[in-house]
């Protein structure tokens, strides 16, 4: 079975319309970052999102780090998920749940050197998926997505065996590598912004063509 692709960075209703109709099955729509591409307001994410049919995933990126403000950011928007792009470093998943019950949690989890798998292995045990991807949350000005860059995938791959939850991919994944990059990792899904778009726009060409590439 092919991983379920997400297409991050929607910017509009019509790019989230143009994602669905080429196979996308979640769509990420991202919030104030301190840095990267595709940040759109939260009133346009909250426009979007009533657009979108289901089954389809709709993620909100939240660079929030506390349980309240992550809790106040989605109830702007109201997501069926919360991306967090950060580590949680006030209050607890367990608030998130409580407060929304219904809302998936992925957290992202940068992917830097082995260590990286014992930090994704923690969170595993409480969120609904995660996301591994080749930011760096540790630099003066955090890099939390959106780099267009791969990471060493070996390491993603044994996360993804030991993971008790589904792991999505990100980081560098186009057309030319996607193949590998499943065979790499064998994740549950991938993640891709820059890669499908021209000029910052979403192409429908390229988006086809990596759809190709994913079923091979």
């Amino acid at each position: 079975m092919n991983p379920r692709v997400k297409i991050c960075c929607i910017s509009s209703i019509d790019e989230a319309g143009t994602a669905v109709s080429h196979g996308a099955a979640a769509l990420g729509l991202v919030g104030h970052m301190p840095s990267g591409p595709g940040v759109i307001d939260d009133d346009l994410i909250r426009d979007i999102v009533r657009t979108v049919p289901p089954p389809i995933a709709t993620f909100l990126l939240t660079s929030e780090v506390s349980a309240p403000a992550i809790i106040a950011h989605h109830r702007k928007v109201q997501t069926n998920t919360i991306q967090l792009v950060d580590a949680l470093s006030e209050g607890t998943y367990a608030d998130i749940r409580a407060a929304l019950p219904t809302v998936k949690l992925v957290q992202v989890i940068h992917v830097l050197d082995e260590a990286t798998i014992d930090e994704a292995l923690a969170a595993a045990d409480h969120v609904d998926a995660l996301l591994l991807d080749s930011g760096n949350p540790n630099l003066a000005v955090k890099v939390l997505g959106g780099t267009g860059r791969a990471h060493d995938w070996s390491i993603s791959r044994r996360i993804v065996a030991q993971s008790r939850v589904p792991v999505f991919l990100a980081g560098g994944l186009n057309a030319g590598n996607v193949r590998a990059a499943i065979e790499s990792v064998q994740p549950f899904g991938l993640d891709l912004c820059s890669s499908v778009r021209t000029n910052g726009k979403l192409d429908p060409e390229k988006l086809e063509h990596f759809f190709r590439a994913v079923e091979g």
